[in-house]
């Protein structure tokens, strides 16, 4: 329990919610085209959450991991379908080159995931936030941009929720890591949080100037 406080402490100390481009969004002030960016240069880190999380399935037999799998494969269609509501065509989406910043982002990630209780603490660090984040991101649009469409939403709408449950699957697992564990994972968990504030860095970069 106490990794796991560790590391929730370390996930709201470095919460994306506290990221300038975030914050931007949810007061409203990014125009289409700094959503536009986000859409296509964070695309390159949805397609990769599934390999990320089969690094993880392919050292162990935990039925909630394949669950989990199978969902992160399910969800890079709902994605494509949000760059569309917001004019991004999937050929764009597909063909985009996105920043060096964001590859070394996701490059990491990957390489985080590729031990097993490294990459549970990476995924946890990723997805303990994003019910929140989602939500968040949910309002902003509707109040904001009048971006309702079932197409447009359902990306956000599908990690209100289903994040809460891959994440009690990582929590679960920490929670049983032999404290001589603790240190390397908890230092991947920043990693990964370092990493994923990485990749806004590098949309704020490209097309906004919030930092």
């Amino acid at each position: 329990m106490y990794l796991v406080k560790r590391i929730d402490q370390e996930i709201e100390k470095r919460s994306l919610l506290k990221h300038p481009f975030y914050q931007m969004w949810s007061e409203g002030r990014l125009d289409l085209e700094a959503l536009q960016g986000y859409a296509k240069e964070y695309f390159h880190l949805v397609k990769a959450v599934p390999s990320m999380v089969e690094k993880i399935a392919a050292h162990s037999s935990n039925e909630s991991i394949i669950t989990n799998l199978q969902e992160e494969r399910e969800h890079i269609e709902p994605w494509i379908k949000f760059a569309g509501a917001l004019g991004v065509s999937r050929k764009e989406l597909e063909q985009y080159e996105v920043a060096q910043k964001t590859r070394d982002s996701v490059n990491k990630l990957l390489s985080l995931a590729s031990v097993f209780d490294e990459g549970v603490a990476t995924m946890y660090a990723y997805e303990a936030e994003i019910p929140k984040i989602s939500q968040n991101k949910l309002e902003g649009l509707a109040k904001y941009y009048d971006i309702t469409s079932y197409d447009a939403t359902e990306y956000q709408r599908i990690h209100t929720t289903v994040d809460v449950k891959h994440a009690a699957v990582w929590r679960s697992i920490l929670e049983q890591l032999q404290s001589t564990r603790h240190e390397d994972v908890f230092n991947a968990s920043v990693s990964s949080l370092v990493a994923q504030n990485m990749l806004l860095d590098a949309v704020c970069e490209k097309y906004v100037r919030c930092m």
